[in-house]
């Protein structure tokens, strides 16, 4: 069996220390740059793996951080991993990723995971009935969390998080100045605080304008584009036909869209659609999506620094932060016809 290659090797070769070998390929500042290329140059040369369960029990620090979230194939949560992984990659921070589908159990065994491999914390977008006590028990283990989309009522986790109540209300509030009277919200559910954020939105805009908020105008669920598709039939024999429908994400307004088209109708002219997240989707679609951006990019970038933070035993926010969201008006939204 071929000797294992040590640290010692490639400081006798180039002529430094050990502890140098060792800054240089944690990429230390205290190394300087050319001798940080130099060292980890030649350990690629000479096939040297660096330890990093060895160096985790010296340092006390895995470089590994977790992040779980509800379903990668949405593009929302896509947008905020990109901005995770790019502000980890400059603390040299590994992540492992996990899907939970709104799993608690699922959730508490990756997190039980992570504690076992010494993980340094874990970015969470809580399942559906998450306990404060889950996350309580990654802190009480030294392993410091932060909440992504949705908040988890009991902690003072720092949470990241669009202000779903006000975005919602931007969209309910465009569709009532171009006229809408009969608006219908489809899509998320009281189980989340998004979900019930959001139709909170709708409410109070609707409540603004003096305008009645029908529960037979709500449909609940659906949250992804099969979803929205499929609630087209049910929005269409809604009664007192709504002219316009407040969508709770991206994904269920471009299914409604495709449903409507399907059975004949025009957006923008014989109903109008608004999102919410202003995925990179929805200024593609046909027509394209009247939406709220939601902050996804700022919420992953300040989740990932914030934890980073943590690690660092740095002092950072606590509690629920919003990012004030935007609302991007395109062809998906009119004013009513006259005969409506």
């Amino acid at each position: 069996m071929a000797q294992k290659i040590k640290l010692s090797t490639i400081a006798e070769a180039l002529g430094v220390s050990t502890a140098t070998v060792s800054l240089a390929l944690r990429d230390s500042p205290l190394v300087a740059e050319t001798t940080r290329e130099r060292v980890k140059a030649y350990a690629r040369e000479i096939g040297y793996i660096y330890n990093r369960r060895a160096a985790s029990l010296r340092t006390s620090r895995s470089g590994i951080v977790g992040v779980v979230v509800h379903d990668i194939m949405n593009p929302f949560f896509a947008e905020i991993l990109k901005s995770i992984e790019s502000e980890l990659d400059r603390s040299k921070q590994t992540f492992i990723l996990s899907n939970h589908y709104d799993s608690v159990e699922k959730q508490r065994d990756f997190i039980e995971t992570l504690l076992q491999l010494g993980a340094d914390g874990v970015i969470m977008s809580p399942a559906i009935g998450t306990p404060a006590e889950d996350i309580k028990l990654a802190e009480r283990n030294a392993m410091p969390a932060v909440l992504i989309a949705r908040s988890v009522d009991g902690v003072s986790t720092p949470s990241f998080r669009g202000d779903d109540s006000f975005g919602t209300g931007l969209a309910t509030d465009h569709l009532i100045e171009l006229g809408h009277k009969r608006i219908a919200h489809i899509g998320g559910t009281d189980q989340t605080s998004t979900g019930r954020d959001r139709y909170a939105g709708y409410r109070q805009a609707m409540d603004r304008a003096g305008l009645k908020v029908r529960e037979d105008w709500r449909i609940s669920g659906p949250r992804t584009k099969l979803a929205g598709f499929e609630a087209a039939e049910a929005f269409l024999n809604l009664p007192d036909r709504p002219t316009a429908a407040v969508c709770w994400n991206d994904l269920v307004a471009i299914g409604l869209m495709n449903g409507l088209i399907r059975s004949g109708y025009s957006i923008g002219e014989d109903f109008s659609v608004t999102g919410y997240d202003d995925l990179q989707e929805a200024a593609i679609a046909t027509p394209a999506l009247t939406t709220v951006w939601n902050g996804q990019r700022e919420v992953g970038r300040m989740a990932a620094k914030t934890l980073v933070a943590r690690i660092n035993e740095h002092p950072t926010v606590t509690g629920l932060q919003l990012i004030s969201p935007e609302l991007h008006v395109r062809k998906s939204t009119a004013a009513p016809k006259p005969d409506r």
